[in-house]
């Protein structure tokens, strides 16, 4: 809906003509007449449904109270856009409107459908002329059908044991599994949001990583230098992990032709929230994952039976989905997420299953690695479980410890059945990370063929992998991690590879600055990331805020040191100080990150010259 208010002296039509779609009226009505109100031109668009109304009258009462009126003129005027709703919609709108305005207003309402003479005079003053724009609460999103239907599946839970005994959830006794505990109670009740802060928001702001835009729409946020270093950190190494796999990069767009025949049912097999922009007259929505963009490539591929298990792969920076408000948190759940996806084709579920296994095994080594403890969750469809009962035991076999089970009578979505490794925070929410689905449907939706040994055509089956998770909640996993840690008394930290500023050296005074380059040069030279407090601060003041930045090693540099050639390492893991040489420091410190990706500092490395930006 667009509005136009105008404080007026006063605000008059006469009828002219009528059109085909004029509403009924009475004579008295013909012409009218209203002094000192405020004047509301209304345009009712497409889209605009009930929920249009309260957030109008909200608009009209603040400006109202403004200019300090209390009467009222609204005036259908089709000029304030070329997209209008249907005249029957447009009319109920405007008489509910009117209907609720006079709760509270004086209220004279222009009949609709008229050509109408009109006169205006317009008071002057700064606030006298305001317009709004006012979307429906639906406007701008599509509710995929999956998504509606998700709240009403019926399902099972159980505990599945490493005997291979599925257990009711009810019944199972939980006590020496309190991870599992929490998670089940999650997923049962369906606990989704958040009323207080968890920790991570505090640790991702004051380490300077990440921290809320409130010039972007909610779930969107603002990364620093540092925390940009630990996304990229992140994505280049399960990136390496996949490409080491098999993985063929890609690159997709990030939006995408609601009309699109094979996308627009795709569309409501995916239980999400999407957001839809508009290109000319042409309504686009923005991408959940890559799956699309790989679809629509696979789908052009020419593939043979030797091809197969094909495995394309995108870093998709970013995905969107639009969340709930009442969701949205911190790290833990955004609108706009950076997720690394991947899609396998296999000829037949034999195939299938060995890769599933694999793709399994490959996400145990990314949550080992990077050292995020998680509760895994398998969904299966009942008649998929029960027929595949060896497949699931040679994945309990890795697995090693009871999962959370959730069964379906009946195949809600694409998928007969997937994986989740899921953490589970201080404020008991459980997360997901890793993921890998057996999708059945989509290879013959979108007519993604391959040609087998006789040059037949035939559909695939189709995995969707994402081995990490997305990667800001990878971040958040880590942060609250630290922070069940620090509970227990150990200190906060990131693991090293990660850690923004590995080594921090601190002179003593200004006369051990230049020594103190020195060991800055070297440990630069060993892209080790390194940065020196040269401020003129007391030796202890350095020491506090190199803890507070979580810096896992740190460097004191004094006249003993300069003149025995060694350095005083403290560590934070372990609280240890040492002497050490720096040949030897190097050594150790290149074998405690080796395999890991590295990147340089991005910030100057001296303190003295660094920008905050809290």
């Amino acid at each position: 809906m667009q509005i136009l208010l105008i404080h007026s002296d006063y605000l008059e039509y006469e009828i002219t003509s009528k059109t085909k779609i004029a509403e009924e009226i009475e004579d008295s009505l013909k012409q009218g007449r209203m002094e000192d109100c405020l004047s509301v031109f209304i345009a009712v668009e497409e889209g605009d449904d009930d929920s249009v109304i309260e957030n109008t009258i909200h608009e009209i009462t603040e400006v109202s109270k403004s200019v300090k009126s209390k009467k009222i003129f609204l005036y259908p005027y089709a000029h304030l856009s070329k997209e209008l709703a249907p005249p029957n919609v447009a009319i109920k709108i405007l008489k509910d409107l009117e209907s609720k305005l006079i709760l509270n207003f004086e209220v004279k309402r222009a009949p609709f459908g008229y050509y109408k003479a009109f006169k205006v005079s317009c008071k002057g003053h700064p606030l006298s002329e305001l317009s709004r724009s006012i979307k429906s609460q639906g406007k701008g999103e599509i509710i995929s059908e999956a998504l509606k239907a998700e709240e009403k599946i019926k399902s099972s839970w159980y505990i599945l044991d490493t005997f291979m005994n599925l257990i009711s959830q009810e019944k199972f006794d939980f006590k020496d599994y309190e991870g599992l505990k929490k998670l089940t109670e999650y997923e049962v009740t369906h606990s989704r949001k958040v009323d207080m802060v968890p920790p991570h928001v505090e640790y991702m702001k004051n380490l300077e990583l990440v921290d809320y835009e409130k010039g972007s729409d909610p779930g969107n946020l603002r990364w620093y230098p540092k925390g940009v270093l630990i996304k990229r950190l992140l994505e280049n190494s399960v990136t390496d992990s996949i490409l080491q796999y098999g993985g063929m990069e890609v690159e997709t767009p990030i939006m995408y032709s609601i009309t699109h025949p094979m996308l627009s049912k795709y569309l409501n097999r995916f239980p999400a929230r999407q957001y839809i922009v508009k290109s000319g007259n042409d309504d686009y929505f923005l991408r959940f994952a890559a799956c699309f963009g790989q679809y629509l490539m696979k789908h052009d591929m020419i593939i043979s039976y030797k091809d197969l298990p094909l495995r394309l792969y995108e870093l998709t920076r970013y995905s969107f989905r639009r969340e709930q408000r009442g969701e949205l948190v911190g790290l833990r759940r955004l609108r706009a997420f950076t997720m690394p996806d991947m899609h396998t084709l296999a000829p037949n579920m034999e195939y299938a299953k060995k890769e599933f296994i694999e793709q399994f095994k490959l996400s145990m080594k990314w949550m080992q690695e990077i050292g995020i403890k998680y509760e895994v969750a398998i969904r299966f469809v009942k008649s998929f479980y029960e027929e595949n009962k060896d497949f699931v035991e040679n994945l309990m076999s890795l697995i090693k410890k009871p999962v959370l089970v959730e069964m379906w009578d009946e195949r809600p979505f694409y998928f007969v059945m997937k994986f989740e490794f899921n953490f589970v925070d201080s404020m008991n929410k459980a997360s997901a990370l890793s993921t890998v689905q057996i999708d059945i449907e989509n290879t013959e939706r979108f007519e993604i063929k391959y040609f087998d040994e006789d040059g037949k055509e035939k559909y695939p089956l189709m995995l969707h992998a994402s081995i990490s998770g997305a990667i800001e909640r990878n971040l958040y996993a880590l942060l609250e991690t630290a922070f069940l840690e620090a509970k227990k008394g150990k200190k906060p930290m990131l693991p090293t590879w990660l850690s923004p500023t590995q080594v921090r050296i601190l002179p003593v005074g200004e006369e051990q600055l230049d020594y103190s380059l020195k060991i800055l040069d070297e440990l630069d030279k060993a892209e080790i990331r390194a940065d020196i407090d040269d401020r003129d601060l007391r030796l202890g003041k350095k020491i506090r805020d190199a803890e507070k930045d979580w810096i896992p090693y740190i460097v004191v540099v004094g006249d003993d040191e300069i003149k025995n050639s060694i350095l005083n390492i403290r560590s934070r893991e372990d609280s240890s100080q040492k002497d050490i040489s720096i040949n030897e420091f190097i050594k150790s410190f290149k074998e405690l990150v080796k395999g890991k990706p590295s990147r340089p500092l991005p910030l100057p490395k001296r303190l003295s010259v660094r920008a905050s930006f809290r």
